[in-house]
């Protein structure tokens, strides 16, 4: 190697020691995991915010709501957005993953829809009733059921409640347990089905149209999670700052007329 070759390498090597660990980073983009629907959508239009901080982002979909939060802690993700706080509790609890939340994102109120009644009042008894199997939002639905009158819930059983909880139940519903991705079809053989908001609209299900909706106010503002190692680096406060902008409270305003609420 000449002279000059010598030192065109040094200089390389020092530009690259003096330069930001995260600019460095930043050759490799950022992969956020979100659902398919409402959360993609936000978070195409929260990529071109976090580009003009100089963050690059892929989004990453997924089908379940149980992949996202494995990925990220495999290390396949850099964040994720698409879980409310109960269930990434819950997830931590059973899976012992190091995820935190850094932020709050938006909220989508859970709908009850059907093809064979327009009231929950008109459900007839031994209705068959579709909620989702993971222990949050089933426990959400049973809770919205129990604010409209439909069953009592033992007074102990909280966020968390199953069917098992349920301890008056005057039409005597019959609770049907499924994938919540799976739920907006399973309304052409159940009675009525409560189904997520992002699930409705990736469906063509209309909230407008939900025969009962759950109260605006709830603990289920959905948020931004990330590996508990990476909760301070400045990435995570450049994108919680890009999701929290006028432009994407706008955006979900303009967008989603009501059926998404922003929650920061």
């Amino acid at each position: 190697m000449n002279k000059r070759s010598l030192i065109q390498s040094a200089v390389a090597l020092a530009l690259a020691v003096s330069l930001p660990a995260a600019v460095l980073a930043q050759d490799k983009p950022l992969k956020i995991g979100v659902t398919a629907g409402p959360h993609a959508q936000i978070f195409e239009q929260v990529k071109k915010i976090a580009e003009k901080d100089g963050l690059k982002i892929q989004v990453v979909e997924f089908s379940d709501y149980i992949q996202p939060n494995a990925a990220l802690a495999a290390g396949d993700l850099d964040a994720n957005s698409y879980q409310h706080k109960p269930f990434l509790d819950q997830q931590v609890k059973d899976r012992g993953y190091k995820i935190v939340n850094v932020g709050y994102t938006v909220n989508f109120p859970i709908g009850l829809y059907s093809k064979k009644v327009k009231s929950l009042a008109e459900l007839k008894e031994g209705a068959r009733f579709g909620i989702p199997n993971d222990p949050t939002n089933g426990g959400r639905v049973l809770l919205v059921l129990q604010d409209k009158g439909l069953i009592k819930l033992k007074p102990e059983a909280g966020l968390k409640a199953t069917p098992l909880d349920v301890i008056d139940n005057p039409k005597k519903l019959k609770f049907v347990e499924l994938d919540a991705a799976q739920l907006p079809r399973s309304l052409d053989d159940l009675d009525a089905s409560a189904v997520n908001t992002n699930y409705a609209l990736s469906a063509g299900l209309n909230p407008k149209d939900a025969i009962a909706q759950e109260a605006a106010k709830s603990p289920y503002v959905n948020l931004l999670a990330v590996r508990e190692q990476d909760k301070d680096k400045p990435w995570v406060a450049k994108l919680v700052k890009a999701y929290h902008s006028e432009e994407i409270r706008k955006f979900v305003q303009a967008e989603f007329k009501g059926a998404v609420l922003a929650g920061f």
